[in-house]
């Protein structure tokens, strides 16, 4: 009789703990369920653009040609704290104007200027001129600087400001025109890289050689 009661007792444990059991497993199920599969869709995939030239601001296909590592010597937060003549011979697009800068004295003269916009012919915009034009230019240095000089304007232009006539250190004007990001200088060059910041200055690369009116 003992032994019966003893047996009945045990089932009754069993049977409340299979109970509990249940219960715990049925409400982890019930919270499990409750959790969300996939990430919100507000979430952002991309950090923002901030402001300036270094991370974000600059604009147009040649801007591709930039390398991306910050420490590398041509990079955009590297050309940031050089100034603009030391900056742009960082830039690989910019070998030949870097040359004829050289050529023509005019390095100190960029980099010691308070405040700049240079309006930077490519290797590109160069190779169009024939090489027998270029090399009498470049062994010419009072043209090669008036040529070179009438690719610069005082004072930083940003973007928003760059449409109109604007006066070159050479002394006389070029012309921009367009908006947002699609802009001509004097209707021959095209803007292919802009808003490069320098210590000094900014830079937009244009695909032709501007050539001062006689």
């Amino acid at each position: 009789m003992y032994g019966k009661r003893k047996l009945t007792a045990l089932a009754a444990v069993a049977a409340f703990s299979l109970s509990l059991a249940l219960s715990a497993c049925g409400s982890e199920t019930m919270t499990t369920a409750t959790q969300p599969t996939a990430l919100p869709t507000t979430v952002p995939t991309a950090l923002p653009s901030m402001p300036g030239g270094t991370t974000g601001g600059e604009f147009g296909p040649a801007c591709a040609g930039i390398p991306t590592d910050p420490a590398n010597p041509g990079s955009l937060a590297m050309m940031a704290q050089q100034p603009v003549a030391t900056a742009a011979a960082a830039n690989p697009q910019l070998s030949t104007l870097v040359a004829a800068i050289q050529a023509g004295d005019l390095a100190d003269t960029l980099n010691s200027a308070e405040a700049v916009t240079v309006f930077a012919p490519t290797n590109e915009a160069f190779a169009k001129i024939p090489k027998a034009d270029l090399d009498k230019v470049l062994a010419d240095k009072d043209m090669l600087k008036k040529i070179l000089t009438y690719h610069v304007v005082s004072g930083k232009t940003a973007p928003d400001a760059l449409a109109g006539t604007h006066k070159t250190l050479e002394g006389q004007d070029i012309t921009v025109t367009g908006s947002g990001t699609d802009f001509k200088v004097n209707d021959t060059a095209m803007i292919v890289c802009g808003n490069i910041q320098t210590r000094n200055g900014v830079v937009y690369l244009v695909d032709s050689v501007l050539m001062p009116p006689s």
